[in-house]
């Protein structure tokens, strides 16, 4: 069951979802929230930026002391809207275990925010991340969360966040990597209101009866468990799933990331890329 969630606090817009799908979580499993801030190194910045241009020399106090003031800023509006969100919907701070439903604790590093991340997130049981940092994917941070850290990670949408505990998809190809992540999501699928096996059926002469098998181990778990097999067509097998997944009225999608490691422009691959860029559900993924 997982209990201790750890999410990002940029001081950014992106950061809403982020920490509403976090707090559904954690409020399914009396969770701990740890909220992460990570301030520039505003100083090994400015010096890789003076290495790589050699006569950048002028004024470098003063570029160091406006980013330094900039960093400060950022730091200042994130812990207030960390506390003003916490405080609005009784999340109490705590670094140690209490009764507390659901806690939280503010957590400062310097320095890279992917590295970070892939730190605290190996100790935490669980990872949420949002799809974007500002205008842009958070390819880098997604990355480190999913091929650094071995841990679930949610994944929130940029609009709503529907219930975590009403219908559950999960997106299902007999591999290991779709496999974990439904153990991953095991606490989700216990309290889901309904869940719903999608496979998209690749080969019209498959014999792959991987998915009944998946179902009936499921029911043990959860009586309410269907499968939907989607059969091929014109569109990408991405697009039918997610088409799929928001007719069925499920707020989670549970599936696997596949994918290389540290291929950077290639690290995820098109399927879960697809995903990643226009899922508009919560997505728990494992790679």
């Amino acid at each position: 069951m997982p209990k201790v969630m750890l999410l990002l606090a940029a001081g950014e817009d992106s950061d809403s979802p982020v920490m509403r799908t976090a707090l559904a979580a954690a409020r399914l499993f009396d969770g701990h929230l740890q909220v992460l801030h990570v301030r520039p190194d505003v100083r090994r910045d400015i010096a890789a930026m003076a290495t790589a241009d050699m006569g950048m020399t002028m004024g470098l106090d003063s570029m160091i002391a406006r980013l330094e003031e900039d960093a400060d800023r950022q730091e200042r509006a994130s812990e207030k809207a960390c506390r003003d969100f916490c405080g609005a919907n009784r999340v109490s701070l705590a670094e140690s275990p209490c009764p507390a439903n659901v806690t939280y604790e503010w957590i400062i590093e310097t320095g890279n925010e992917a590295d970070w991340l892939a730190e605290f997130g190996r100790a935490a049981d669980m990872l949420a991340i949002g799809r974007k940092r500002g205008k842009d994917m958070a390819l880098d941070l997604m990355e480190a969360a999913l091929m650094d850290t071995g841990k679930p990670v949610l994944i929130a949408p940029d609009g709503d966040i529907g219930a975590l505990d009403g219908g559950l998809a999960i997106a299902w190809k007999d591999t290991p990597e779709a496999a974990g992540a439904v153990t991953a999501a095991l606490p989700f699928i216990e309290r889901a209101s309904r869940v719903v096996i999608m496979t998209v059926q690749e080969d019209p002469d498959s014999a792959d009866r991987s998915h009944l098998r998946l179902m009936r181990s499921l029911r043990w778990h959860n009586p309410n468990v269907s499968v939907q097999v989607l059969p091929p067509d014109e569109r990408s097998p991405s697009s039918a799933l997610l088409d799929a997944v928001e007719r069925a009225g499920c707020g989670l999608l549970v599936m696997g990331g596949y994918g290389h490691a540290r291929l950077r422009e290639a690290v995820f691959g098109g399927f879960t890329r697809a995903v990643l860029e226009q899922a508009r559900v919560t997505v728990l993924m494992v790679h």
